[in-house]
């Protein structure tokens, strides 16, 4: 039997071509809110006897959470066959270890929440900086996806002498292997977090060739406080335009006027709705989506 989607609420893009792409259904999760701010939730769509997967890229993950959580308990209770999430971008991996004294080690927690409801997860890019895999935090099957490849085709297709650039040496395992596809020059600057929102970078060790497109590639923008100070330290021939990829957008619309006042234009995959996701990566998850359910048939 075709598996049974439900994206949740700001979700119903994405779920609706995971269905197509998988030859299912899309079905109909009715979620408000009681005055209270308590949530109702209701599967429209009956999941009993069925491989159900739940749909919700979490960024600004904790009004999203408590919904996702009863939505996947009462999959269950309503006799899924199993219960699969569909995160693209993957929350609370920022903290992976205690960095002060007293600080909850929140990757972990939140692992240990989702492995309990879920019996698979699937994620794009998960920011692993300390862990191998996500095999070190998830007690379910969970399986992180890559973009690399299709970043490498975008850029092949839309920019003519590409440079890449990663902000910081957490960025070296995109900028490395989508350099090598490309086949061009790269290079990672260092920075130095003073804050959330404040970086420090050392200047670039070479300066950008004139006939090259200047390409800063990391895998999430938020505040853009990295990319902006890279920016600032780019030694661009004649005013030459940057491109500043990112694989997560969690940005606003003043993050990316920031950037584009800086000269450089943001682009993202889309596992975040965003006004700059121009690189596609649905059929990717699409495919690995189908891989587990295959497993579990």
């Amino acid at each position: 039997m075709s598996p049974l989607i439900f994206p949740l609420p700001n979700n119903e893009a994405l779920g609706n071509r995971l269905a197509d792409l998988l030859s299912g259904a899309c079905g109909v999760l009715e979620t408000r809110r009681f005055p209270d701010g308590e949530t109702y939730l209701r599967f429209a769509d009956d999941p009993n006897g069925r491989d159900v997967v739940l749909v919700c890229t979490l960024d600004r993950p904790n009004a999203k959470t408590m919904p996702l959580l009863f939505a996947a308990e009462t999959a269950r209770d309503l006799g899924a066959r199993r219960v699969g999430l569909v995160a693209p971008y993957l929350c609370y991996m920022r903290q992976d270890k205690r960095f002060h004294p007293g600080e909850a080690v929140t990757s972990r927690s939140f692992a240990k929440l989702m492995s309990h409801a879920f019996d698979w997860l699937i994620t794009l890019d998960p920011h692993l900086h300390r862990y191998r895999s996500l095999a070190e935090l998830y007690s379910s099957p969970a399986k992180a996806l890559h973009a690399g490849p299709i970043i490498t085709d975008w850029i092949r297709q839309n920019v003519t002498k590409p440079f890449l650039i990663g902000p910081d040496a957490e960025s070296r395992q995109w900028v490395e292997a989508v350099a090598a596809g490309c086949g061009a020059p790269w290079i990672v600057a260092q920075k130095t977090r003073q804050g959330d929102n404040m970086v420090l970078e050392q200047p670039l060790a070479v300066a950008i060739p004139e006939n090259a497109t200047p390409v800063l590639l990391d895998d999430i923008v938020s505040s853009g406080a990295t990319l902006l100070e890279t920016l600032r330290l780019l030694k661009c021939p004649h005013g030459r335009s940057s491109i500043a990829i990112a694989i997560h957008g969690l940005c606003d619309a003043r993050t990316e006027t920031a950037l584009t006042m800086a000269g450089a234009r943001l682009v993202t995959t889309n596992s975040v709705p965003n006004p700059a996701a121009q690189i596609d990566v649905i059929p990717l998850i699409a495919e690995g989506v189908a891989e587990f359910l295959t497993s579990s048939a």
